[in-house]
């Protein structure tokens, strides 16, 4: 029993849609920054169903990148909130001029 290649697509969709939401409504600077790699991880599902579903290698490549990108992401986005963290106990992103030297 193999899974339909269209509800690969309607998961991602799905998870697409709950970090563009997340990331829209919360202010909390590590929530928002969750919400971008549930969105990274949502596009990455559908860069490996086409993939699959094409039978061809360019997507996963792709995801390969994507990932790439995400580790940088993740490796300067942490430092910025462990900055904002350490000048006040709480940090939002209405706070991001703390920042400015």
């Amino acid at each position: 029993m193999t899974v339909p290649g269209a509800w690969y697509l309607v998961l991602a969709a799905v998870l697409f849609g709950i970090g563009a939401t997340g990331l829209l409504v919360r202010r909390n600077v590590l929530v928002m920054f969750m919400c971008i790699e549930l969105m990274l991880n949502a596009v990455n599902l559908t860069f490996v169903t086409f993939a699959r579903l094409l039978d061809d290698i360019g997507g996963q490549a792709s995801v390969f990148f994507v990932l790439v990108v995400a580790a940088a992401e993740v490796v300067v986005g942490l430092a910025i909130i462990v900055a904002m963290f350490r000048r006040r106990a709480a940090a939002t992103a209405d706070e991001i001029h703390i920042l400015k030297g």
